[in-house]
């Protein structure tokens, strides 16, 4: 795979932090760097393509109206509410 540069500006304390990583684990600050830059878009592409999937599963008429799941979630609410008190 090619590899390409780019600069970025980071305050200096971020670049000790980033050195004193590469230091404990024996690794270039540039590995550091390019692990951290890969989890962040791993992660980041992983949250996008979840939000993708619910709005195509609520465009598809598969998501439970807002008044249905609140009036849920209080029954739930309540039922706990109610069982604690009984086991006072």
């Amino acid at each position: 795979m090619s590899t390409q540069t780019i600069t970025i500006r980071t305050e200096s304390n971020t670049v000790k932090k980033i050195g004193a990583i590469a230091r404990a684990m024996d690794r270039s600050r540039n590995w550091v760097i390019e692990d951290a830059l890969q989890q962040y878009i791993d992660q980041q592409a992983w949250y996008l393509e979840g939000i993708q999937q619910a709005q195509a599963s609520l465009e598809a008429g598969k998501g439970i109206p807002h008044e249905e799941l609140m009036a849920e979630i209080s029954e739930l609410i309540n039922d706990r509410i109610r069982s604690h008190e009984n086991n006072q």
